[in-house]
């Protein structure tokens, strides 16, 4: 159409021509947006779906991880296959390094099972395995070293029962909160990838693990055996010079691992569970200046609190290779006192032998009897 012989614009026939030529490109354009980031997406899918695969079922770290993993796997077995009431020994590795099941259970008339473990391992994790197999009648007792109480949700996310409950025990992770799933989907790493199957190859070749010769092995009750004094004499130089870290009372009450304490402690006085806290084994000449907080994490939930004559304090040179954990001949010293307290203490745990003096047992501090 021109007007007066110049060319005017052409107006579109109709007043949707415009915009529907505009949602056509539109259109075009988020298709091919739409094609890019499946294009992108589906590769990314794969790859994590191949990671939890292969860290989910097939690679394994046997040899770095399958120690703890079996270690708990068999104090667990012991605890399910005891018929009556028992103790148990929950804690750190300061549980079996400087407690001995062995001979508290006759001195108690109790099965006794020693299940701990080490302080990375995670309280929740471990807490869920073990209410599985506790009875009413049983009673816990808990030596929890000072890091256990102040241990932060992160930490315990990310501890190494969250490789091994991924690839071996989705039971219990299912049982743990949401984020533990995720801490534990993504807890493994390059390391990992190439570590499993070196650790495989060693055990196809019969690899033998040099631990036992060094620190000791562990016996059918979960206790730790053969860290003797001649193997201890190796790190007394080191001993003689560590400072102890202790915990101040804030970071104890505000402390995660004192909530996951708390917590069991509720869960067993509602299952007639006898739970009693305990101070860990440490330098006599380092004591612990909170000791009335870590009491009161037991004793506003439920449960006792037992604190030694000696308040679980030895000589530097009663220890084996860190401030928490006693040589053999004092593991045994420390595990007979307590064996008489808790008799003692809680009567009804050995109604069969009760105790024979009238009073508490006097301190020991010499491993001599």
């Amino acid at each position: 159409m021109t007007v007066g012989g110049t060319p005017s614009p052409t107006l579109p026939r109709f007043a949707g021509e415009g915009v529907e030529r505009r949602y056509s490109l539109s259109r075009a354009a988020g298709e091919g947006w739409g094609g890019g980031a499946a294009r992108l997406l589906a590769p990314c899918l794969t790859s994590f779906l191949l990671y939890a695969l292969v860290f989910g079922c097939i690679l394994d770290r046997p040899l770095a991880l399958g120690f703890l993993r079996q270690q708990i796997d068999a104090k667990l077995a012991r605890a399910a296959a005891i018929e009556g009431p028992k103790l148990v020994i929950l804690a750190g590795s300061n549980g079996p390094y400087s407690h001995r099941c062995e001979i508290i259970e006759p001195i108690l008339g109790m099965a006794c099972v020693n299940g701990g473990v080490a302080v990375g391992i995670g309280l929740d994790y471990l807490f869920a395995r073990w209410q599985r197999v506790l009875r009413a009648g049983d009673s816990v007792y808990l030596p929890m070293e000072e890091a256990q109480y102040v241990r932060t949700r992160a930490a315990t996310a990310v501890g190494p029962d969250a490789a091994f409950m991924f690839r071996h025990d989705w039971r219990t992770l299912a049982s743990l909160p949401p984020e533990r799933w995720l801490a534990a989907l993504f807890s493994f790493d390059l390391r990992a990838a190439l570590m499993g199957p070196i650790e495989a190859a060693l055990l196809l070749v019969h690899f033998h693990d040099p631990r036992a010769e060094v620190t000791g092995a562990t016996n059918a009750w979960g206790d730790h055996v053969g860290h003797t004094a001649e193997l201890a004499a190796a790190s007394q130089a080191v001993l003689a010079t560590t400072v102890p870290n202790h915990m101040p009372a804030e970071q104890i009450r505000a402390g995660y691992g004192s909530a996951l304490i708390a917590g069991f402690t509720r869960w067993a006085a509602g299952h007639k569970i006898h739970v009693i806290g305990g101070l860990p084994t440490g330098f006599a000449d380092a004591p612990m200046p909170e000791v009335q907080t870590i009491r009161s994490v037991y004793t506003e939930n439920g449960g006792d609190f037992l604190v030694l004559p000696n308040f679980s304090r030895y000589p530097r040179s009663a220890f084996f290779d860190t401030a928490e954990h006693l040589n053999e001949t004092w593991q045994a010293a420390h595990s007979k006192l307590l064996a008489e307290q808790l008799r003692w203490h809680r009567a009804p745990i050995a109604a069969a032998r009760p105790a024979d003096p009238a009073g508490p047992p006097a301190p020991h501090n010499k491993p001599t009897d």
